[in-house]
C-alpha cells in the first residue's frame, strides 16, 4: 500500500467507499449507533483497522453515532491509504451492521478577508489556540476538532478593512437543500447569498488548495460550500 496521493474524485470512484464523502480536511464518514455501547465497540474496530492499514484516522463518538475522518498529509490531502482505511471501515460496518448517513457529515471553516499587505493569522491563532500552516495559510485547530481558519485578500483593496464570512462544507447532494433551508430561514435572496462559483484546483497538501469540483455559495453574511 503507497502513500501516493490521490484527488477526491479517484477517491470517490474507488469501490467500497460508497459512505463517504470527501469534504473540507478529509473524507469522512458517519455511522448511526443504536447506542453508546455500540458505538464504542465499532470505534474498537476501527481502531484494529487503522493498526493493520497503518493510517489513523479522527473519530467522534456519541450516544446516537460515530464519525470519522481521514486525510494524509498536514491538513486534509488524500492518499491511497486513506482510499484503503474508508473502505476497510465501511466493509466492518456491513459486517455489523452500522448503517452510514453521509448527509450528517459536514465541515464549518470562518474565512477572513485582510487587505493587502495584513497578515492577521498570527493573531487567530493566538486567539484560538490554533496552529498556523505557514504564512498567509489557514490556522488549525492542534486536535482538529473546531473550524478552520482561511485567509484571502481583499479585492478591491480597503485599507483599514476587514470581513469574515462562513463556509459550510457539506455533501454535493445536501447542498441545494441546505441552501433551500437556510433562504427559507431568513437568508438574504439573490447574489448576496446564492452566487455559485466553481473552483478548479488540484487535491494539495496546503488547506487553500481545494478539492477539484468544489462549488461555493457565498455571501456577506454566510456561505455553503459543495463537492462533488
Amino acid at each position: 500500500m503507497s502513500d501516493r496521493r490521490t484527488t477526491a474524485k479517484a477517491f470517490h470512484d474507488a469501490d467500497g467507499v460508497e459512505d463517504w464523502r470527501v469534504l473540507f480536511s478529509g473524507a469522512h464518514a458517519y455511522f448511526r449507533a443504536g447506542s453508546f455501547a455500540q458505538g464504542a465497540r465499532f470505534v474498537t474496530v476501527i481502531a484494529d483497522i487503522a493498526q493493520a492499514v497503518g493510517h489513523f484516522p479522527d473519530v467522534d463518538l456519541r450516544p446516537d453515532g460515530v464519525t470519522v475522518r481521514t486525510a494524509s498529509g498536514e491538513y486534509g490531502a488524500l492518499s491511497d491509504r486513506d482510499v484503503e482505511l474508508a473502505r476497510r471501515i465501511s466493509a466492518e460496518a456491513r459486517t455489523l451492521q452500522v448503517k452510514s448517513d453521509p448527509s450528517q457529515v459536514q465541515v464549518v471553516g470562518i474565512a477572513v478577508a485582510q487587505d493587502a499587505g495584513s497578515d492577521v493569522g498570527p493573531f487567530w491563532a493566538a486567539a484560538l489556540g490554533y496552529k498556523s500552516l505557514g504564512a498567509d495559510e489557514d490556522v488549525v485547530d492542534r486536535h482538529r476538532r473546531n473550524p478552520h481558519v482561511s485567509f484571502q485578500r481583499l479585492r478591491p483593496p480597503k485599507p483599514g478593512r476587514g470581513r469574515t464570512h462562513i463556509d459550510v462544507s457539506v455533501p454535493a447532494d445536501q447542498a441545494e437543500a441546505r441552501v433551500a433551508a437556510a433562504l427559507a430561514a431568513g437568508g438574504p435572496p439573490g447574489r448576496r447569498f446564492a452566487r455559485a462559483r466553481l473552483v478548479d484546483a488540484r487535491l494539495a497538501g496546503e488547506p487553500r488548495r481545494r478539492h477539484r469540483g468544489m462549488a461555493g455559495l457565498r455571501g456577506r453574511r454566510g456561505g455553503l460550500s459543495q463537492w462533488s
